[in-house]
C-alpha cells in the first residue's frame, strides 16, 4: 500500500460534496469519474427536443448539470476551468462496471444507512480487489455501512469526510471500520496531507467524529448563552470573529451559509446518539431555532436566516438581523466592547485571549463563559472521540478555519487559569488535566528544536507530533534561529546554508524596514550563506506596498524622497534577480501589488496552490512602480515569436496591469504571465512551502549558481505599440467603459510597456524601462484623483473608480 498511486478516482454522487470532490481530485491532476443515479422522467426541455429516457443526455442529465452547477459557483471548486477536462461523467446504471479500473472509489451519495448499503451492494459487483473503498458521510457509523461485504472490502472500506467547500477547507477525517486495514489508514493518512493538501486527522467512529462534535457543541453552547448575556446576534458575531482568529462570518453567519437545516440535523444526531455526553441536554435544539426552522429561516438558501438581505423602495439595500427576543428582523446595531478595544494593539491573535478573558464588561463575561464551556467539553471527549488532544485542535483549524484550537487557546490562557475560571462558571475539566498538571506539565503543548510536542495523556509527559518532518514551522524556530530582526522583517536559519526571510510588518506590506531587512538578508546569504528563502506563514504573503507611506509622501510633495524611495524599492527587487545567491520565494494568499513585483523577481517562485496573485496597482490611481511594468513588458518581449503577432501578445501582458487582475489559483496566474511554466512550480499543502522552497534553493546552489546578467535585450514596440494603445483607451472612455483618470493610468503604462515613443522596435536594458516606470509612477502621484483613490483605500479597503 505504501507505493501505491491514485490515478483514477471513481466519485459516486454529484450533489455540491460529491461535485467538490471531484474537482479537488482534478485539481491535482487524477483522472475522476463521477457518477450519479438516472433520471425517471424527462423535464420540459427534453420533451420539446423530442428525447427518451434512453437518450445518453437525457440519462447523464443530474451528473452533467450538478458539474456545470459546480464549475459556475463562487469560489470556484477548481484552481483552473482547463482542469475540469480530467472529470468523466456517466450513470450508476450505465457506467457503474467502469469502477472495475479506477484506484479509490468515493461514495458522496444522500445521508440514508440504506441507500448507501444499496450502493456499496452495487459498487462491489464490479469492483476489483485492493480497490480503496470510502464514505464521505459526515455522522453514519461506518461500522454498519460496511455489513455484509466480503473481506477485501471491509480491509479496504472507511470513512474519508471532507468538509465543504472541498478545495478550501483542509480538514480530511478518515474514519476507520472494525476490519480497515491499518495500512489502509496509513495511506490515506499520508496520501490526504500530501497530495490533496489537507489535515490529515484519523478520528474514531463515534457521531459527528471530531470536527462536527466539537464544532456544533460550540455553536450550540452559544445558542443557549446568547440569551442568558443578553448579547445580539451582531455582538456574538463581533465576539467570535477575526478578534479570535475566527472567519469574517463568525457564527451567526455562517450558521446562514452552511444552513440552519444541515446545523439541526448534525446536532439532532448527535442529542439521539449521545445520551451520555455530560452535555446532552446542549445538543437540544433552542426553541427560537425551532420557530427558525417552522418559519424556513434556513440562511442564504432561503433568503433569510439570522441575517436577511432586503431592498427599499428607493432601491437602497440593507442587511436586517434577526432580533431573537422579538423574532422579528430589523436594522444592525452596532456593536463595540471596551475589552475589544485593549486587544487593537496586540497584533498576534494568540496573545489576545488573556486580556480577553480578563474584560470586565460583557464581553469578558462571554468570553469566560464560552471557554470555560468549551475547555470543559473539549478535555472531557478524550479519549471518546480521540486519543490525542492534538487531534482536535487540528480537526477545528483545518475544519472551520479557527486560527487556533481550544487546548492552543487554554494555553494561551494558562492552564490553571483556565480551571480557575471554568470553576468559577460552574465547569470541572477531565481528570486528567488536573493529573497533567500534578505531575509536573504546566502545558499541552511545548517546542524543542523546532518540533511541537503534546502532552500524551496515558505517557504523562509531552510526546513530538508525529508527520511534522516534511513541515518547516517558523512559529517554531523564529525565536532560536534568528540571524537579524528589524520592525519590519526577521531572518531566520533555514539550516544547509538557507536563510528564510519572513516579513513581520502589518498586513505583510512592503516599506523602508521590510526592503532594509531583504536587502541585509541578501548581504548576509551572499557573504556566509547558500540561498535565500522569501516566505512566512501568516494568512497572506503581502497584500503589497505600504500605500500609507507613499500617501503621506505625495500629499506632503516630497517628491525626491517619493522618487529614491521607489528606486529603493526597485533596487531591492533587481538585487532578488541579480544576487550571487539564488533566491526563492514562497507566495500564498494574497500576494498583491508589491508582493507580487518581488515573487516575479525571485529566481524561483515556489506558489502555494491557494495563492490570488496580481499587479492591482491601477485600483489605486498608479501603475506598478516596482518593477512590474518593466517585468511584464520583459517577460511579453520573451514571449514574442516570429509567427506571434507581437502587438498582440503585448496586449495580453498590458491588459493584466490594466485591468488589474488577480489570479483566483497558483495555477490561472501561469495564465496571465506572472508565474512562468518550467521554472515556478505550484504545492497543493501550504504545510510544506517552506520546506520545498528551502529545498530547491538548497538544489540550486548545488548545481552552481551564478549570478545572472541584467537583461538588455528586451524588445519594445515603440510608436507602434503606443499608438494602438492610446487608440484602445480612447475608445473605452467614450464608450464610458472607464474613467478620464483610467484613460491617464493607461497611457502612463502604455508608455512603460511601448518603450516610450521610439520610431521603431528596439532593444532596451531593464534599467531603461525601469526609469520610464519610476517617472510615470511619480507623475500620477502628483494627481488629485490618484490621492483621492489612495485615501479611499486606506480608509475602506476597497478601490475607488473616479
Amino acid at each position: 500500500m505504501t507505493t501505491k498511486r491514485i490515478q483514477k478516482v471513481a466519485v459516486i454522487g454529484s450533489g455540491i460534496m460529491g461535485s467538490g470532490i471531484a474537482c479537488h481530485f482534478a485539481n491535482i491532476g487524477v483522472d475522476v469519474l463521477l457518477l450519479d443515479i438516472v433520471p425517471r422522467e424527462l423535464n420540459e426541455r427534453e420533451k420539446a427536443k423530442g428525447l427518451t429516457l434512453e437518450d445518453k443526455a437525457v440519462r447523464n442529465r443530474l451528473v452533467n448539470d450538478s458539474l456545470k452547477t459546480a464549475l459556475k459557483s463562487k469560489p470556484s471548486p477548481i484552481y483552473h476551468q482547463k482542469f475540469a477536462d480530467r472529470i468523466t461523467t456517466g450513470n450508476l446504471e450505465d457506467d457503474i462496471a467502469k469502477v472495475k479500473d479506477v484506484d479509490w472509489i468515493i461514495e458522496v451519495v444522500v445521508e440514508r444507512l440504506d441507500i448507501k448499503k444499496t450502493v456499496f451492494e452495487n459498487l462491489e459487483k464490479h469492483r476489483s480487489p485492493g480497490t480503496l473503498i470510502t464514505s464521505n458521510t459526515s455522522g453514519i457509523p461506518i461500522k454498519f455501512m460496511s455489513e455484509g461485504r466480503s473481506e477485501d472490502f471491509q480491509e479496504h472500506f472507511c470513512g474519508t469526510h471532507f468538509f465543504n467547500p472541498a478545495r478550501y477547507l483542509k480538514l480530511f477525517e478518515i474514519i476507520p471500520g472494525p476490519k480497515t486495514s491499518q495500512e489502509v489508514l496509513d495511506f490515506l493518512n499520508g496520501y490526504g496531507e500530501q497530495f490533496l493538501g489537507k489535515t490529515s486527522v484519523i478520528a474514531k467512529d463515534t457521531p459527528a467524529f471530531i470536527g462536527n462534535r466539537i464544532g456544533i457543541f460550540g455553536i450550540q453552547s452559544l445558542f443557549h448563552q446568547v440569551k442568558n448575556l443578553g448579547l445580539t446576534i451582531e455582538e456574538v458575531d463581533k465576539l467570535t470573529g477575526p478578534v479570535i482568529g475566527r472567519p469574517k462570518s463568525a457564527t451567526f453567519r455562517t450558521v446562514d451559509v452552511v444552513g440552519l437545516d444541515t446545523l439541526v440535523h448534525v446536532a439532532n444526531g448527535i442529542y439521539e446518539n449521545c445520551p451520555n455526553d455530560e452535555s446532552h441536554d446542549l445538543f437540544k435544539i433552542p426553541d427560537f431555532i425551532t420557530t427558525m426552522m417552522e418559519n424556513q429561516w434556513l440562511g442564504s438558501k432561503s433568503g433569510q436566516g439570522f441575517y436577511k438581505k432586503t431592498v427599499s423602495a428607493e432601491g437602497k439595500k440593507e442587511i436586517l438581523s434577526l432580533d431573537l427576543d422579538s423574532l422579528e428582523y430589523r436594522s444592525k446595531k452596532r456593536a463595540s466592547f471596551a475589552t475589544l478595544e485593549l486587544t487593537k494593539s496586540i497584533d498576534k491573535v494568540i496573545d489576545r485571549f488573556p486580556v480577553l478573558v480578563d474584560g470586565k464588561d460583557k464581553a469578558g463575561d462571554f468570553y469566560r463563559s464560552n471557554f470555560a464551556a468549551m475547555f470543559a467539553y473539549v478535555s472531557n471527549r478524550i479519549p471518546e472521540i480521540s486519543d490525542e488532544l492534538y487531534k482536535i485542535d487540528d480537526a477545528m483549524k483545518a475544519g472551520f478555519g479557527w486560527e487556533h484550537g481550544p487546548f492552543q487557546i487554554w494555553d494561551a490562557i494558562g492552564v490553571q487559569k483556565g480551571i480557575d475560571i471554568m470553576k468559577a462558571e460552574g465547569k470541572v475539566p477531565a481528570e486528567w488535566v488536573t493529573e497533567m498538571l500534578a505531575s509536573g506539565n504546566s502545558s499541552f503543548y511545548s517546542v524543542k528544536d523546532g518540533a511541537t510536542y503534546a502532552y500524551d495523556i496515558p505517557k504523562k509527559s509531552q510526546e513530538k507530533i508525529p508527520g511534522q518532518d516534511a513541515f518547516i514551522i517558523l512559529d517554531n524556530i523564529r525565536t532560536s534561529n534568528e540571524v537579524w530582526k528589524n520592525s519590519g522583517l526577521v531572518i531566520e536559519d533555514l539550516g544547509d546554508g538557507i536563510l528564510n526571510a519572513e516579513f513581520q510588518s502589518k498586513m505583510n506590506t512592503i516599506g523602508g524596514d521590510v526592503l532594509a531587512g531583504l536587502n541585509k538578508a541578501i548581504d548576509l546569504a551572499e557573504k556566509d550563506y547558500q540561498g535565500l528563502v522569501i516566505g512566512n506563514q501568516a494568512a497572506n504573503f503581502s497584500v503589497g506596498a505600504n500605500i500609507g507611506m507613499i500617501f503621506m509622501m505625495a500629499v506632503e510633495q516630497e517628491y525626491d524622497e517619493l522618487n529614491m524611495a521607489i528606486k529603493y524599492f526597485q533596487d531591492t527587487m533587481m538585487r532578488m534577480r541579480y544576487s550571487s545567491i539564488p533566491t526563492v520565494a514562497a507566495p500564498h494568499g494574497m500576494t498583491l501589488g508589491g508582493g507580487c513585483e518581488l515573487s516575479m523577481h525571485a529566481d524561483k517562485v515556489v506558489a502555494a496552490a491557494e495563492t490570488y496573485i496580481g499587479l492591482v496597482e491601477f485600483g489605486v490611481g498608479v501603475i506598478p512602480g516596482g518593477g512590474g511594468s518593466k517585468e511584464m513588458t520583459l517577460r511579453a518581449s520573451d514571449t514574442f515569436r516570429k509567427n506571434d503577432v507581437e502587438l498582440n501578445v503585448l496586449q495580453e501582458y498590458f491588459l493584466a496591469i490594466g485591468m488589474a487582475k488577480v489570479a483566483t489559483s497558483a495555477y490561472e496566474a501561469f495564465d496571465f504571465g506572472v508565474l512562468q511554466k518550467g521554472k515556478d512550480i505550484v504545492v497543493v499543502n501550504k504545510d510544506r512551502q517552506i520546506a520545498l522552497a528551502k529545498a530547491y534553493a538548497k538544489l540550486m546552489a548545488e548545481q552552481g549558481y551564478t549570478q545572472p546578467l541584467q537583461r538588455k535585450d528586451i524588445k519594445v514596440l515603440g510608436k507602434q505599440a503606443l499608438g494602438m494603445f492610446l487608440v484602445g483607451t480612447d475608445s473605452m472612455e467614450a464608450g464610458k467603459y472607464i474613467s478620464e483618470h483610467d484613460k491617464k493610468i493607461a497611457n502612463k503604462l502604455a508608455y512603460v510597456m511601448a518603450g516610450g515613443d521610439l520610431s521603431e522596435p528596439t532593444l532596451v536594458s531593464e534599467r531603461y524601462l525601469l526609469d520610464l516606470e519610476r517617472e510615470a509612477f511619480l507623475s500620477l502621484c502628483t494627481e488629485r484623483k490618484t490621492l483621492e483613490r489612495i485615501q479611499h483605500m486606506l480608509k475602506t479597503g476597497k478601490p475607488l473608480r473616479n
